[in-house]
């Protein structure tokens, strides 16, 4: 049996550092859990000769990747360095070797998952990736192991903290979007380049996770509705916020009982009771509703070094308990449902229209002829004057309609001489 169990760190970044950090501070917590010493043999860098505020406690630093990959004392490989293409590379060739791997790489996994777990199973080797979603927040293993049994219907979250973190303040200060951005780069909440997370990809590659774990089947990022959060106005959120909402970046993963699945990421109105209306700034939440256990939510933070570092930590104490019962490479399942997508005739939930109209008789009958026709009705309206001359601004809440019947009804909208456009709509969930 083997006494010390060596691993190999790619990246010593914000999480990589928090990684040795762990690893060093619970060193005898985590060896009487598993029974066995685990030691950071090397560690993958980009700049050998950078002063580190870290001790390394002996670990090597090497520039070469198949110092690492091919080193045959080397049993797990801790992936932390970001990036796609030459990480998923790297995982690769790890996996080849039969080495374990442990990944925050939510892109790889996203757009490469589907390749490397079949592969890792092939070669009776681990690939755990619970840190590449909500950090600190254990909701893959949840999915995987505490709610294994049920079947979840629906997931709600919020999954992105730089989203929510931007949000947050301009709902709550009445902040614009650019000055808020800008706050949040300063904090190092968001990157120099945002645009991954304001587009809402970011959180589309975390939901792609998430539905293939709950539903059992192969959703690809292709497959995800997104749309970001650049275009929400502080009007917008005025206006959700008179109606009793409010607005956040919500990924929605659903199953219907024909096995069809909607994956999204989307700006959402909440009802302001809905607990994901209270998660603030930087903070993730995730929202599952199983058939049997009905609603539960995990709530924790979204990002940041040592968070993140627990569940990179924690996965590899998984691999390594797997590894000394040989029993590795078999937490991996393969799919069981072939894909099945919902069209958008299926795809039913209530919206928040904002529009400007003329204000003037009979523009409101026009537009109530439309959504007649296309049998949509309405659960809230609201009309205010508009701040140009013989205008006005009308806010309606939906009933439960199909994303064709919306599209319709606005084709049509828009045509109508009265209507001088749609300002916005959005998704709303949350409410029977």
């Amino acid at each position: 049996m083997t006494k010390t169990i060596h691993v190999g760190l790619c990246g010593l970044g914000t999480v990589g550092s928090g990684v040795v950090k762990i690893l060093q501070n619970h060193r005898e917590q985590i060896k009487y859990k598993l029974g066995c010493e685990v030691s950071i043999k090397k560690i993958l860098v980009n700049d050998l000769h950078k002063k580190r505020a870290i001790d390394l406690n002996g670990s090597e630093l090497t520039a070469d990747p198949n110092a690492i990959v091919q080193d045959p004392d080397i049993d797990i490989i801790i992936e932390v360095m970001g990036g796609v293409e030459k990480t998923y590379a790297l995982m690769k060739e790890a996996i080849l070797h039969h080495k374990h791997v442990i990944t925050a790489n939510k892109d790889v996994m996203a757009l490469y998952g589907q390749e490397l777990l079949p592969l890792a199973k092939e070669r009776k080797v681990d690939v755990f990736y619970e840190a590449s979603v909500a950090g600190g927040i254990p909701i893959l293993r949840s999915l995987s192991d505490g709610l294994a049994s049920d079947k979840i219907q629906k997931m709600m979250g919020i999954v992105n903290g730089t989203t929510n973190f931007i949000l947050t303040k301009m709902t709550d200060e009445q902040l614009a979007f650019e000055p808020v951005l800008a706050e949040a780069q300063r904090l190092g909440y968001a990157e120099a380049d945002p645009t991954s997370d304001v587009d809402g990809l970011d959180a589309a590659r975390k939901m792609t996770l998430l539905a293939n774990l709950a539903f059992k089947t192969t959703i690809q990022l292709d497959d995800v509705h997104v749309k970001g959060i650049t275009s929400i106005s502080q009007e917008d959120l005025t206006f959700a916020g008179k109606l009793g909402y409010t607005i956040k970046l919500i990924g929605i993963a659903a199953i219907n009982a024909d096995g069809k699945v909607e994956v999204s990421v989307e700006p959402t109105l909440l009802p302001n009771e809905h607990p994901l209306a209270q998660v603030k700034n930087e903070y993730n939440a995730v929202y599952v509703h199983g058939e049997a256990v009905g609603e539960t939510m995990f709530y924790g933070p979204g990002a940041g070094g040592l968070p993140t570092a627990t569940a990179v930590v924690s996965d590899l104490m998984e691999a390594v308990k797997n590894l000394r019962l040989g029993i590795s490479g078999h937490s991996y399942v393969t799919p069981q449902y072939e894909k099945k997508l919902k069209s958008d005739k299926e795809k039913f939930m209530k919206y928040f229209i904002r529009m400007e109209v003329d204000d003037t008789a009979g523009t409101f009958q026009k537009l109530t002829n439309v959504f007649t026709d296309e049998q949509v009705s309405f659960a809230k309206i609201l009309q205010l004057p508009s701040d140009r001359e013989q205008t006005a601004e009308i806010v309606m809440v939906t009933h439960s309609v199909s994303k064709e019947q919306l599209r319709k009804s606005l084709e049509q909208i828009t045509e109508l001489s009265v209507v001088k456009k749609v300002i916005s709509y959005y998704r709303v969930d949350g409410e029977e």
